[in-house]
């Protein structure tokens, strides 16, 4: 629980209470800012964020304390994080039917992790805002024209073309506005009952009816549907809660103009909160302690997440700890792991002994998405699912060891009928990548892939928990 002076109904929200020493909505300007666009028009920039601030949240502090809560209680087990989406959102998919595929795909996935780790699971979609993606180099270079690289739709436009990829600032308006769309939408679908358990077979793809997994799932769907049942006979009522559930978004919060425009004081609560979405993280490329992403990250209330790397050294991690999180607050960190499959062996052990040595309070979570990345042969850049999927297992394994609790799992993922990592139920090859790839920037799980995913969750949770009760 917080301190009841921070709460305080008394307190003015104007007069903010305990922040971190020097810190403002703005401070993370005196910093130095990596992956940030070189806009070329400064008062269109001031114009477009001057609208942005006067436009309406797109989530409430209230829904932020929620998720902090839900995150606290996954730390100590009794929850787990599924946190899932696209790599980089597009404006041209904020549509309904893509909106409604990724629902119900989390869906899906927390119906297994529900019914296989006997967990409540806290459901995070990595959509809704996230329109920015950090970039290996400011330029890119094709036949000997040299461009600004894409960073995004909130940036720029994919077409390799000189006015296509100027950076516009009135692009984060348009991201503004597609993420309070798609929220409201989520927000629609879920109170009309989207994700009743009452049918959980409403969430079907038609693309995957005849998917190897189908059965299993089938059987699985129809296992709770009994269960429910069940307990109603027994009640002699509906049981409650069944017919919604909540959710949350995440993006990578790398556009920090556009984070500081939605940063907001709320009345009757304390401190700043960003209000442009629920639970913001800083990826590996701008995790530097001195950065401007970390020193704008350490005054805010939401929970926030930090992506961590082969790179990383345990001093490094306690010092980001002391950074973001000093009053070691339940629920305010999250530490994603992602290492490749074969580097977690060798590179996570250290950075959980540290941590738990030293009796920090975080919720690790892996990423087995960004460490297992390559080229093929044909020039698709992609992702094996063997390798996800070992390194998923061997973190469970390795936390094991440790003596830590992996708490949660961050995924790549769309409901469509995409082909862009290897393998899987139906074991796609370098040939398929050809028929289905769409993503502009990373390869995503596609339906199957991701239901096998959170199946080979349950599984690998089984193995670990069978000696203990045995």
């Amino acid at each position: 629980m917080l301190p009841q002076d921070r709460s305080s109904q008394d307190r003015s929200p104007l007069q903010p209470v305990n922040l971190p020493e020097g810190w403002a909505p703005d401070s993370w300007r005196s910093r130095p800012a990596t992956q940030m666009p070189a806009y070329p028009d400064a008062d269109a920039l001031q114009d477009a964020l001057r609208e942005l601030r006067a436009l309406p949240p797109l989530v409430t502090s209230w829904e932020i304390i929620a998720l902090k809560q839900h995150l606290a209680e996954a730390q100590e087990g009794r929850r787990f994080l599924l946190q899932g989406g696209d790599c980089a959102e597009s404006f041209a998919e904020c549509s309904s039917d893509v909106i409604s595929n990724r629902l119900k795909v989390l869906l899906q996935m927390s119906l297994v992790l529900v019914h296989g780790l006997r967990l409540p699971v806290v459901r995070v979609g990595r959509f809704a805002g996230q329109y920015a993606k950090p970039r290996s180099a400011d330029d890119e270079t094709r036949d000997g024209v040299t461009l600004p690289s894409y960073r995004g739709d909130i940036v720029n436009a994919p077409g390799f073309t000189a006015q296509e990829r100027v950076p516009d600032p009135r692009r984060m308006i348009k991201a503004h506005a597609r993420s309070a769309m798609t929220m409201n939408f989520v927000r629609a679908l879920i109170d009309g009952g989207f994700a009743d358990l009452h049918h959980p077979e409403y969430w079907d793809l038609r693309w995957v009816r005849h998917s190897p997994l189908a059965d299993e799932y089938h059987r699985m769907v129809a296992s709770i549907g009994d269960a429910v049942r069940f307990m109603e006979t027994l009640s002699g009522s509906q049981v409650h809660n069944l017919n919604r559930v909540d959710f949350y978004t995440a993006h990578e919060a790398l556009l920090l103009p556009y984070e500081e425009a939605q940063t907001r004081q709320v009345p009757r609560q304390w401190g700043w909160f960003n209000l442009s979405t629920h639970f913001p993280w800083i990826g590996m490329r701008t995790a530097a302690l001195d950065g401007a992403h970390v020193e704008y990250f350490r005054g805010i209330r939401n929970p926030i997440a930090v992506k961590v790397g082969p790179g990383a050294t345990p001093d490094a991690v306690l010092r980001l700890i002391d950074a973001l999180n000093p009053d070691d607050e339940p629920g305010r960190l999250t530490l994603v792991h992602r290492m490749g499959a074969a580097q977690i062996g060798s590179k996570l052990p250290a950075l959980l002994d540290a941590v738990r040595r030293d009796g920090r309070r975080v919720l690790w979570v892996c990423d087995p998405m960004h460490g297992n990345t390559e080229s093929t042969a044909n020039g698709y850049k992609t992702r094996r699912f063997g390798n996800i999927r070992s390194e998923l297992e061997q973190a469970f394994d390795l936390h094991a060891v440790a003596g830590t609790r992996l708490g949660g799992v961050h995924l790549e993922l769309t409901g469509e009928d995409v082909t862009e990592c290897l393998g899987g139920a139906r074991e796609l090859t370098e040939h398929d990548l050809e028929r289905a790839y769409r993503s502009t920037v990373d390869p995503r799980l596609n339906y199957e892939q991701a239901l096998e995913i959170a199946m080979s969750i349950v599984r690998k949770h089984a193995q670990l928990v069978a000696p203990v009760q045995a």
